[in-house]
C-alpha cells in the first residue's frame, strides 16, 4: 500500500540528508515527496512502498512521524490539463482532495477524506 509520512524537520543544514541516509540504509526507495519550509520548520512528505520498514528506520534515526496516510498513486501522462482532468473526476465524485504532489514516472500522490469512493471515480 503507497503510504505519505508527514514529518517535521528543523530549517537547517542536514536534516533532509539524515532523512535520507537513514530511509536508504533501511533499503527503503522515496517513490516521491515534497517539502516546505517557514517558522525554522521543514514540512516534509514522502512517498514509500514498505511503511513498517520505513516507520522503523525513522524512528531509529530519531525522525519522528507526525502522520501517516494511505495516499492513491495514479499514473498521469505528461500534458496540460491532465491535474485538472483527473482532479475533476475526483470533485465530481464528492471527493475532498487533502493532500497532492508529483512523484516519480508522472504519477499524481493524492490523499483524500475518502480513498474508496476515489479509487471508485478513477
Amino acid at each position: 500500500m503507497p503510504t505519505d509520512f508527514t514529518l517535521s524537520l528543523d530549517d537547517r543544514p542536514g536534516e533532509l540528508a539524515k532523512l535520507g541516509e537513514a530511509l536508504g540504509k533501511a533499503k527503503v526507495n522515496i517513490e516521491g515527496g515534497c517539502a516546505v519550509t517557514g517558522a525554522g520548520k521543514g514540512e516534509i512528505h514522502i512517498l514509500v512502498k514498505n511503511a513498517s520498514t520505513a516507520q522503523a528506520a525513522l524512528k531509529r534515526a530519531g525522525i519522528p512521524v507526525a502522520a501517516e496516510r494511505e495516499v492513491l498513486v495514479v499514473d498521469a501522462k505528461d500534458r496540460p490539463g491532465e491535474l485538472g482532468r483527473i482532479t475533476r473526476r475526483l470533485a465530481d465524485a464528492g471527493v475532498n482532495i487533502q493532500l497532492f504532489y508529483v512523484s516519480t514516472g508522472m504519477k499524481l500522490v493524492f490523499g483524500v477524506d475518502d480513498p474508496k469512493k476515489a479509487k471508485a471515480a478513477l
